[in-house]
């Protein structure tokens, strides 16, 4: 019987060991960069800062995955269809497949991962301390790390994918980069050329439903930035108020696995998210609105009707917008 490999069972983030895989490396050159290369070049990122939780700086090129070659070479060949669809840009990404695009912005996701927690391993240690971690962040990188063996295992995800990965035309300026994660809650964003996408890696398609009022609103509409950023807040505090813990259950059937969703009805009958609260949201705004400058009191001056670019008062979607794109 096939195995999945789970380097959470005894914590062993080693650079001697492929990471998706688990087996041993010839040689210390078998690694691949955490952000793609294309991107890095495209955007000149490879020597930008990068801070890490534990406040230290590294640099964007310098977040590597220890990686068979034969690993390296699938997700070469991933690498390369994405990237030639985001440079035809909206139509060609829209037009991949959700597993592609889960693969790879699972790849970038789990490599921050594994880069947060070989340095808080070095830190723990230095410390003379044992590593303290949250046991349901480890349940939900264990689960990323067995669905991202998708990669190189024969795998099915039944009747729901855990992962939604919602592409959407914008108008961005030319040049345009901005990338964000959030490890805790999985839900990633990334936007240039004439596209965007915001990836919530488990939450079952719930924040789909969720949104789903804002969602049709702009369902064909091509966004300003500032409404791409306005959507992206709501996701990622959507992705806070998710109090559920989403279980999976990996079964092996001659060489195939099936993963399906355990339902996330539970017995407490509490609802899926929390309650939603305006100025909680509201800094998470101030802070994707950066580069326009609105403040968390302009933002809920009304608390009932934070301040929004997505709809007009008469709750039309806003077509027109007149702001600076970036």
């Amino acid at each position: 019987m096939q195995k999945l490999f789970n380097p959470f069972s005894d914590f062993k983030f080693e650079n001697t060991t492929c990471f998706l895989t688990g087996q041993v490396l010839n040689s210390r050159d078998e690694s691949i960069h955490v952000f793609p290369l294309w991107v890095m070049r495209a955007f000149d990122l490879e020597d930008k800062p990068l801070k890490m939780l534990d406040e230290t700086i590294t640099s964007y090129k310098k977040l590597q995955l220890p990686c068979a070659t034969a690993v390296a070479s699938q997700l070469d060949e991933l690498e390369s269809r994405i990237e030639t669809a985001a440079k035809q840009g909206y139509e060609a990404m829209r037009q991949l497949d959700q597993l592609s695009l889960f693969q790879w912005v699972g790849k970038i996701l789990y490599g921050v991962i594994f880069n947060e927690i070989q340095a808080g391993i070095r830190q723990a240690f230095l410390a003379g301390e044992s590593l303290n971690f949250s046991q349901a962040l480890v349940h939900k990188f264990q689960n990323l790390h067995a669905m991202l063996q998708s990669v190189t295992t024969s795998m099915e995800f039944e009747h729901k994918n855990p992962f939604t990965i919602l592409v959407v035309p914008v108008d961005n300026a030319a040049d345009t980069f901005s990338y964000r994660d959030e490890i805790n809650t999985l839900v990633f964003s990334f936007r240039m050329n004439d596209f965007a996408l915001i990836a919530t890696l488990q939450g079952n398609g719930v924040h789909e439903v969720y949104h789903e009022e804002v969602l049709k609103k702009i369902e064909g509409k091509v966004l300003h930035p500032i409404q791409f950023e306005e959507l992206c807040a709501r996701y990622f505090y959507s992705a806070y108020l998710f109090n559920r813990l989403p279980e999976y259950t990996f079964m092996e059937v001659s060489g195939n696995f099936y993963v399906e969703p355990m339902p996330l009805n539970d017995w407490t009958l509490k609802p899926i998210f929390d309650q939603w609260q305006s100025k909680t949201y509201g800094q998470v705004l101030e802070n994707f609105w950066k580069p326009w400058g609105y403040t968390l009191f302009e933002i809920i001056k009304d608390p009932e009707k934070p301040m929004t670019f997505m709809t007009d008062e008469n709750g039309e979607f806003l077509a027109d917008i007149d702001l600076p794109r970036e």
